[in-house]
């Protein structure tokens, strides 16, 4: 199976507690990137979401003593059939906070690295 990778959604950095107001500073005044609203289930973890020409730009916020949230995010077709054809092919996905019009999940690839996988739909 081939997965069908339609484009890159957003990519994650993070930034240590504390530093949201340099980030806004940094990002939004300095390279006047445009804040958008976070959906409301996410805003309780801090951070901020910049638009960036057709992609997002996404900054958490984590403490460095945990695996990082850093990660690029793909939209994909067929999101149910990608994870059960990765989970067959023994690579452990794990559910994420689900939000209005998208199903995602991510995993770790063999280095360490988060990778989210989403799917935009209309009900």
């Amino acid at each position: 199976m081939k997965v069908h990778i339609k484009k890159l959604d957003h990519l994650q950095l993070c930034i240590p507690p504390g530093t949201e107001q340099q980030a806004r500073e940094f990002y939004g005044k300095l390279l006047g990137l445009e804040e958008i609203e976070k959906p409301g289930p996410l805003k309780a973890r801090g951070g901020m979401w910049f638009q960036l020409a057709d992609i997002q730009l996404h900054i958490g916020v984590e403490d460095y003593h945990s695996k990082s949230k850093r990660h690029p995010a793909f939209e994909v077709e067929n999101i149910e059939t990608v994870r059960a054809y990765l989970e067959a092919n023994g690579v452990p996905t794990r559910d994420e906070i689900q939000l209005a019009g998208v199903k995602r999940f991510s995993f770790f690839d063999p280095f360490a690295n988060r990778i989210e996988f989403l799917e935009k739909f209309t009900s």
